[in-house]
């Protein structure tokens, strides 16, 4: 098994997938990776410019780029097709203003996804152009075939049926001006071919995630979708990355670079999906049991105040302070062999010290189903749900019988899947996680759960046994 110290690169890789799960990109307009189809996240916020229907749209520092590159590709066509019709400068602003409509018809693109996506009852985030053109960030994926099959052909729809429309419309445009006639021209050839793009049938385009609904619909299986459409981008990005560097060695030049890049990010965004994938089955297969600890200490309810005083100073003697030290362990009390409940540190820091040795931790109890729990049969991925869902830092582990057997935390959870995954985590970094109460690296393991219920991969996790609620606790 490796540990991260040696193998950086690939726990980075691992960070970034679980990190940025939360969010799902139902379209780009240039084959970016998908987000929310739980692959790597491309860009980060941006500026935000307006809101529509209340999703923000927003500017990655890297669109200037591409804005750039647009423009001067546009002007180097515009210099040999109008000469003699503009000069040098009306040129450029000729370039730059198709440029910008360009970019504005990825910003239909992905309006189109989005609006799709808000009647699926899916929020949207923001879009957010970039580099690699556009993506629409979204809190979930939908929960059906025909819902995500609806969201991912809306965008490619708007693209072509744009395109056609100013296909149609571009000799009337020409007899009032011939530039401008260019300009629809140009914008609508870009546009038939943004469409026609995406719709190639591989992930992370929308072809591949048409592919993912079609066959999640015919399969039943959300799973079996994401293996064939990831199968089908894989080769996509081989052939990309192979048709450019044939164009490259040719003197292609940017068009070469640029299916490189596309074909590098393609695969990026392939074993984003397979490593995924990977974990949703950890989280599946592996139990509480499996992963749980100790974090609790067993009280005798005639115990003193004045000796729970005592016992938690030993617990922060040493090189940590109680302000970096990790949360204490539970302190649950029992009266001769059936649990009572729970105390914390509330009567220590209420009671005057006079009355430490009077008082009993019996006189101050809660009751044990107070502490948020979940069965020790029960799988991983309803553990990651009842950890977000409880806002508790720990979660008591009971066992079948309903006693007391262990707890969890996120640390331990993420450090479980990690492990599974072929590597481990340093010690200072889960004692790090441990006195945050997070996730280590920015995991999101909760997300990939509720990815996972949404996609009918996984029955809710208050439907049936164990459902990880705070319950009753039996004598011991």
């Amino acid at each position: 098994m490796s540990s991260v110290t040696g193998s950086g690169a690939k726990t980075r890789a691992w960070a970034a997938v679980l990190s940025r799960i939360p969010t799902y990109a139902p379209g780009k307009a240039w084959g970016l990776p998908h987000p929310g189809e739980r692959t790597l996240k491309p860009v980060s916020e941006g500026w935000q410019l307006l809101k529509i229907r209340g999703i923000p749209v927003r500017i990655h520092p890297s669109w200037f780029v591409i804005l750039l590159l647009v423009t001067l590709a546009l002007e180097r066509s515009y210099r040999s097709q109008l000469a003699g019709q503009l000069g040098t400068t009306p040129i450029w602003f000729v370039a730059l203003a198709t440029a910008l409509l360009l970019f504005v018809s990825v910003l239909l693109h992905e309006l189109g996804h989005s609006l799709v996506a808000l009647a699926q009852g899916v929020k949207v985030r923001s879009i957010t152009l970039f580099l690699l053109g556009g993506v629409a960030s979204v809190e979930r994926e939908c929960a059906t075939a025909r819902g995500a099959l609806l969201v991912a052909a809306a965008g490619p729809a708007v693209s072509l049926l744009l395109g056609a429309a100013l296909w149609q419309g571009r000799h009337a445009v020409s007899h009032l001006s011939p530039v401008l006639g260019q300009m629809v021209l140009d914008l609508a050839v870009l546009n038939l071919t943004l469409g026609l793009f995406n719709l190639l049938p591989g992930l992370p385009l929308d072809g591949g995630l048409i592919v993912k609904a079609l066959v999640w619909q015919i399969s039943g299986s959300q799973r079996r979708g994401i293996e064939v459409a990831n199968a089908s981008g894989r080769f996509l990005s081989w052939l990309a990355i192979g048709l450019g560097s044939y164009l490259l060695l040719r003197g292609g030049g940017i068009s070469g670079a640029w299916l490189m890049l596309l074909g590098w990010f393609g695969l990026g965004a392939a074993r984003s999906q397979q490593q995924l994938l990977q974990v949703q089955r950890v989280l599946r297969d592996l139990s509480v049991k499996e992963v749980a600890q100790r974090r609790f200490r067993v009280l005798e309810a005639s115990t003193s105040l004045r000796q729970l005083s005592e016992m938690r100073l030993r617990e922060f003697i040493g090189p940590q302070t109680p302000k970096d030290a990790p949360p204490p362990d539970w302190l649950l009390v029992c009266d001769r062999g059936r649990w009572k409940g729970v105390i914390d540190d509330t009567p220590l820091q209420e009671l005057p010290v006079q009355r430490w040795d009077v008082e009993r931790v019996s006189d101050h109890l809660r009751p044990l189903d107070s502490l948020p729990s979940i069965g020790e049969s029960d799988p991983l991925w309803k553990a990651a749900l009842r950890l977000e869902e409880s806002g508790a830092p720990r979660l008591l582990v009971l066992s079948p019988a309903g006693l007391p057997s262990g707890t969890l935390e996120k640390p331990e959870l993420a450090e479980a899947v990690m492990q599974r995954m072929g590597l481990r985590l340093p010690p200072e970094m889960v004692a790090m996680a441990r006195r945050q109460g997070t996730y280590p690296l920015g995991l999101n393991l909760a997300q990939v759960a509720q990815g996972m219920v949404a996609a009918g991969e996984v029955a809710p996790a208050g439907s049936g046994p164990g459902s990880g609620r705070s319950r009753p606790v039996p004598p011991l």
